[in-house]
């Protein structure tokens, strides 16, 4: 149903997306869908298929995480966390850890979000080499194509088409950080080439680069277990995260991955949180690892950083400090909730449901696009985080036109048949197509696969269809 309830035309007082118009805001929201007033008009049940940004785990309106809101917030009291500290952080922390392979994690530092954790993350691989005299380790390495949040730190160790507007403000990237090329087989596995040997050209390709820039100065390798908005959820090829930590034993180096937007349940094949599990042994654990987006659920705003065994004994044995925090780091509302809401989630085998119907909806959505012509080039992902990929022709895999706009026009016709998508257009360069990701409520049914399915079907037919008839497909 279709509600007008205000005037079309209306300013914006909030400086994001775009500047002089409020565009699409959510007004309510109950299980996986949510109402949205566009141009003066509440669009009611549409389905979401992404939950903001691979964000929401309970869906919306969740009645006892109200409950679980209110108690935090009558027993909750603000602390400084480099001053002092409270039990909600610590008992998170414990909470994470426990359900985490034995002997991967031994502490946890909560922040607000992603970006934060991520900059944390670098702050605290700074510190360890001071801690182990070490002081040379400063080079930070990373992927082409990769994102890891939106304040300058983690910009500085992303390489992507929208982080070049701000280089000027960020890390020396020509001294600081070195980029390696991306894992992205659908475009750069060769024709012929296993992913074992994709693997081992990618980790060539690393370990050249240690060489290159002096292991001695080399401090980290970071890379995203499943990316997300740049890249569309490729997973690792066969044999790669495990070579990546051989290689960061070998020289040194701290193996930082980066699961904000993929891990804490999205994609876990063990009913627990960590996306690493599907591709690593409990020993090739990550030295540390950023986590965010499905921990608070979007009822709260919380991020973190676990850190390994090997990152506390240096701490413990040298400083045993940290100097500084973030003002809203450990915050015990934040923490308090986001325990209730992991403790929920655990109880009502949410992630073991996540990953099984997100598997379901993958395959389903492969079987369904991939058999006939059309827009979509590659279906990819695991558990609970799915992408698209659009190209003008599957076997040439060529990319549309920036200028053609099929990412904003496919999320716009999504949209139209009451679907959320979150959709990203291709580079310039033709690097990477335009993507849909898909990241839904850990809640969904197979009732909810079937509609999601057809919505996605009946809007890329439609889109296909367009483009076509304006001579681009």
């Amino acid at each position: 149903m279709t509600v007008p309830t205000s005037p079309v035309s209306q300013p914006s007082y909030s400086f994001q997306c775009v500047v002089d118009s409020p565009g699409f805001q959510v007004v309510g929201g109950k299980g996986v869908y949510i109402d949205v007033e566009k141009d003066g008009q509440v669009h009611s049940g549409v389905l979401d298929g992404v939950t903001g940004a691979a964000v929401g785990a309970l869906g919306w309106g969740n009645e006892e995480v109200q409950e679980i809101m209110a108690n935090a917030a009558k027993e909750a009291v603000y602390s400084f966390a480099p001053i002092m500290g409270n039990k909600p952080s610590e008992e998170l922390a414990k909470f994470y850890i426990d359900n985490s392979p034995k002997g991967a994690f031994s502490a946890a530092l909560w922040v607000c979000s992603g970006s934060e954790s991520n900059e944390n993350a670098l702050r605290i691989i700074r510190q360890y080499f001071l801690e182990r005299n070490l002081p040379n380790k400063t080079k930070l390495i990373s992927r082409e194509l990769s994102y890891h949040g939106y304040t300058l730190g983690a910009q500085s160790i992303s390489w992507n088409p929208k982080v070049l507007p701000f280089e000027p403000y960020l890390m020396n990237r020509e001294k600081t950080n070195i980029k390696i090329n991306s894992a992205y087989p659908y475009r750069l596995q060769k024709s012929g080439e296993t992913e074992e040997a994709y693997s081992e050209r990618l980790l060539k390709d690393l370990e050249d680069k240690i060489l290159a820039n002096d292991p001695d100065t080399i401090a980290s390798v970071t890379v995203e277990t499943l990316p997300g908005s740049t890249l569309g959820t490729c997973p690792p090829p066969k044999g790669y995260l495990p070579g990546i930590r051989k290689l960061c034993n070998k020289y040194d180096l701290i193996f930082h991955l980066d699961e904000v937007m993929c891990g804490t349940g999205r994609s876990n094949p063990n009913g627990k949180l960590n996306c690493w599990e599907n591709y690593l042994a409990d020993n090739e654990a990550p030295d540390i690892q950023t986590v965010g987006k499905t921990l608070g659920s979007g009822y709260v705003s919380i991020a973190g950083v676990l850190v390994g065994p090997k990152i506390v004994e240096a701490f413990t044995k040298g400083s045993n400090s940290i100097f500084g925090g973030n003002t809203y780091s450990s915050h015990a509302f934040n923490c308090s909730v986001a325990l209730a809401i992991q403790k929920k989630i655990l109880k009502e085998g949410l992630t073991e449901n996540i990953f099984k119907m997100g598997n379901l909806m993958g395959k389903r959505l492969q079987d369904a696009l991939l058999s006939y012509s059309n827009i979509v080039g590659d279906v990819r992902g695991i558990g609970g985080f799915w992408s698209l990929e659009f190209v003008k022709d599957r076997a040439t895999k060529d990319v549309f036109d920036v200028a053609t706009n099929v990412a904003p026009r496919f999320k716009q016709i999504c949209f139209d048949n009451k679907l959320s998508v979150m959709a990203l257009s291709g580079t310039e360069e033709g690097t990477t197509g335009d993507r849909a990701l898909l990241a839904p409520s850990f809640i969904i049914d197979e009732a909810y696969v079937n509609e999601l399915v057809e919505k996605i079907v009946k809007s890329v037919d439609q889109l296909t269809k367009e483009l076509h008839a304006e001579g681009k497909f």
